[in-house]
């Protein structure tokens, strides 16, 4: 059916009057049946999605808001788009939205707090929330900002704003407590970026069984999260003493992997290396790293399902109490991973 056939008058935009007449509801069940799908029977919600799909129907989301006071739209920042972590974030969160008819909008704060910010107060007319992954505010302004609007942050916990974050302390103080098996005793770590809040919570991890074992942890950085870093990294790490080496990210260890292999530095016989996630392609690159297993979707799905609990509460007339949510991680391979090489026996002299 053309939308002149509707009544008659070629070129006519489809209108929702068109859908409620042709699947036979009203206009008030059309609308919630396209707003609110979870409103109205499931035999009713199909034949209002084929009318609207027969003639061409698309609910804007500025109707919606009329009619619901939702616009159906979520918007979720990441600080970068070169991130490995957030691809998979931002995909979890667009299908857990689209599960329950929203629609998520993507934008990117470029790591900074006062362009964060900027665009909140610009999407704050649009969107029924936040997503807000690794924000670079401080702790005031975004409970402040989940005030005005229902607020979800991922990788990152503060008081009074709900939150999903990845147990990766965790999963290196396993790391840790394997190196020390192994006889590890001097381990580097090459830190994340300045300000990160979940960088120091990462090195205590490590330094604890380190510690409880009489060994140390050297910390390299801060570094920026990426190849480039890594590859800066390997002439500093060289100079430690280390036996092994710890990683922030994957791009990292990637880097610091390409640099060493240059060098002449064999993994694992000459250093043991290890890496906080596996988001990219490291095992190629060397099998069994030793690394954690983070499973980004899962953040993205659980972050959308707080904050329409939130945006619902709200609704309801409450305020929802902030919740603090904790995916676990997972350690994976090890092969890459070995004892520290022998040290040089000393010359025969200084044993006389």
């Amino acid at each position: 059916m053309t939308t002149g056939e509707i009544d008659g008058a070629a070129g006519r935009a489809p209108r929702l009057a068109d859908v409620a007449r042709i699947a036979g509801v009203s206009v008030s069940t059309a609308s919630r049946a396209l707003s609110r799908p979870e409103m109205v029977a499931a035999g009713t919600r199909e034949r209002v999605a084929a009318a609207a799909e027969r003639v061409g129907f698309r609910f804007h989301p500025s109707a919606r808001a009329l009619t619901t006071g939702r616009t159906g739209l979520l918007a979720l920042c990441v600080p970068t788009l070169a991130n490995p972590l957030y691809a998979p974030v931002v995909e979890g969160a667009q299908r857990a939205a689209e599960e329950i008819g929203n629609e998520i909008l993507v934008v990117v704060g470029e790591g900074s707090a006062e362009r964060e910010f900027g665009l909140f107060e610009r999407l704050r007319d649009q969107v029924d929330g936040f997503i807000a992954v690794r924000p670079h505010g401080g702790e005031r302004a975004l409970a402040d900002l989940r005030r005005g609007k229902p607020l979800v942050v991922v990788n990152r916990r503060m008081r009074g704003v709900s939150s999903v974050v990845f147990d990766t302390p965790g999963g290196l103080r396993e790391i840790a407590e394997r190196l020390t098996a192994l006889g590890h005793r001097r381990v580097a770590y090459i830190g994340g970026p300045e300000g990160s809040w979940m960088d120091p919570m990462r090195r205590a991890a490590l330094e604890w069984p380190l510690t409880e074992a009489g060994g140390t942890v050297v910390t390299l950085g801060p570094y920026p999260p990426t190849f480039e870093s890594g590859m800066d990294a390997a002439g500093e790490l060289l100079t430690t003493g280390s036996t092994a080496a710890v990683a922030y990210n994957s791009m990292t260890l990637l880097g610091l992997l390409h640099r060493l292999t240059v060098l002449g530095v064999r993994v694992p016989d000459d250093l043991s290396l290890a890496c906080a996630d596996d988001l990219t392609g490291v095992g190629l690159a060397h099998p069994d790293i030793m690394a954690l297993h983070v499973p980004a979707q899962d953040a993205g799905e659980l972050a959308v399902r707080e904050l329409m609990a939130e945006i619902d509460a709200r609704a309801a007339g409450h305020d929802a109490r902030p919740r603090h949510r904790v995916i676990p991680v997972d350690l994976v391979g090890g092969d890459a991973a070995a004892p520290p090489p022998p040290r040089p026996a000393p010359p025969e002299e200084a044993l006389a």
